[in-house]
């Protein structure tokens, strides 16, 4: 049997990283999931990155 076969007979247990759309419906099918609330630092402004990088020196 191949690891992926094995990997799916086992229960699931899930972090859900961003879209809280797929925690909810992980949650429904009675999952185990937590959800992290996660964002890309500044929204992914990249000046604004370079801004926060310079404070943490």
């Amino acid at each position: 049997m191949s690891n992926i076969n094995r990997l799916f007979k086992n229960q699931l247990k899930v972090i859900n990283i961003g879209l809280e759309a797929f925690y909810g419906d992980l949650k429904k099918q009675k999952v185990e999931v937590i959800h992290v609330d996660w964002r890309p630092p500044a929204m992914g402004n990249k000046k604004m990155v370079s801004l926060l990088n310079r404070l943490k020196s």
